[in-house]
């Protein structure tokens, strides 16, 4: 029997340290690396009704595993708080994250906290949420209704039977297009749907699910099968390069490159020459984009993240829980994003293992969002 993989998130984090000068933030920020703090990724559970083979595989994440207890939870009012400092940093844009976010009971309550916060700029934020699509259909009206602005969906495959599989809990198709469709019809969009590529398990459904969203108003996105975390058995050899998919689809469907939205986004266009609509692959393996990631995550207890392949948080909620003030919170989160360093897409090697950088297990996927 192979050995059950322990997971190891709690026990890593160290807390953060408020400066001992303190000064008001003044909405620019740049790491150690120059690159600014735009996106803020807030993770609100650990739990998901799919056990999908890339990010929570049933052998790992099984009847037995011990999820957070709910007061560990950051609760919406303290996650509200933080994201007020984060804007006042710099960030425009929030998503909302898990698990699957649409688990968290009363969402839709902190989606219109989220959206009541005002911005140094004056201009709304980026109100945005990634959900495996299972319980769209029904919650799509009313997160609209709180301020959401759009939807990100994953979805694997357009076969059932090779989405059953990936999800390993039996969930079909039609259902997660059924809650594609009632995002668009609550305003939702533009709504993207998110395929995870792995080699010899769906990228035979690269072309079918490039025809179904084709001239519809779904923008779809292939991403590199990655190594975050430890339980998803990752091997580079079950990587398909984006160039690949680009090849594959362009050959039946021509493509052509189109610039980027902004800078910093992850994933590269790609437009349908009969003018069908757009595509966009990320290339985290095979060309990473480290140089201008403007990304924090913050872990549904209050880690913060510097990096989706990271191997340590910094706990914020202590500080939170000890009472300190929005000064010395706002300090703290300045001081790790300065000493920010992380680009370890651009240093990883074919020989990358398991999981494993320097000996080290990375966090979870599951844990932080994506």
């Amino acid at each position: 029997m192979a050995e059950k993989i322990i997971l190891i998130n709690d026990l890593r984090a160290s807390t953060l340290q408020v400066p001992a000068v303190l000064a008001p933030p003044t909405g620019l920020l740049g790491d150690a690396l120059g690159r600014p703090l735009h996106d803020l990724r807030i993770s609100v559970t650990d739990r998901c009704n799919f056990r999908c083979v890339y990010c929570m595989p049933k052998e790992v994440f099984d009847k037995d595993y011990q999820y957070l207890p709910h007061g560990d939870l950051l609760s919406f009012e303290e996650i509200a708080r933080v994201a007020r400092l984060f804007i006042a940093h710099g960030v425009e844009k929030l998503r909302l994250t898990g698990g699957e976010p649409l688990l968290r009971k009363n969402l839709e309550r902190l989606v219109a906290m989220l959206r009541a916060l005002p911005t140094p700029s004056g201009r709304p934020l980026d109100l945005t949420l990634t959900t495996n699509g299972s319980l769209l259909a029904r919650k799509a009206q009313a997160l609209k209704d709180a301020g959401l602005d759009r939807v990100t969906v994953s979805l694997d495959a357009l076969d059932d039977k090779v989405f059953r599989s990936m999800n390993d809990v039996d969930f079909a198709v039609a259902d997660v297009l059924h809650g594609i469709d009632a995002a668009h019809a609550a305003g939702l969009g533009p709504v993207k749907v998110n395929m995870v590529v792995k080699g010899g398990t769906n990228d035979d459904q690269i072309l079918p699910m490039a025809r179904h969203f084709k001239g519809s108003p779904t923008i779809l996105r292939f991403i590199e099968f990655m190594d975050v975390g430890a339980s998803n058995g990752w091997n580079m050899h079950d990587v398909v390069p984006s160039h690949e998919v680009v090849r594959r689809i362009s050959a039946e469907l021509p493509l052509a490159p189109v610039a980027a939205n902004y800078s910093g986004e992850t994933a590269s266009r790609w437009r349908y020459l009969d003018g069908g609509g757009e595509i966009g692959v990320i290339s985290s393996v095979t060309q990473a984009f480290c140089g201008d990631c403007s990304r924090l995550r913050l872990s549904t207890e209050g880690k913060l993240y510097t990096c989706l392949f990271a191997t340590r948080g910094h706990d914020l909620r202590a500080l939170l829980r000890e009472g300190r003030s929005d000064l010395e919170l706002s300090g703290a989160i300045a001081q790790l994003w300065r000493g920010r360093a992380d680009r370890y897409s651009e240093t990883r090697t074919a020989e990358t293992g398991i999981g494993q950088r320097d000996g080290a297990r990375k966090v979870e996927m599951s844990y932080i969002g994506g």
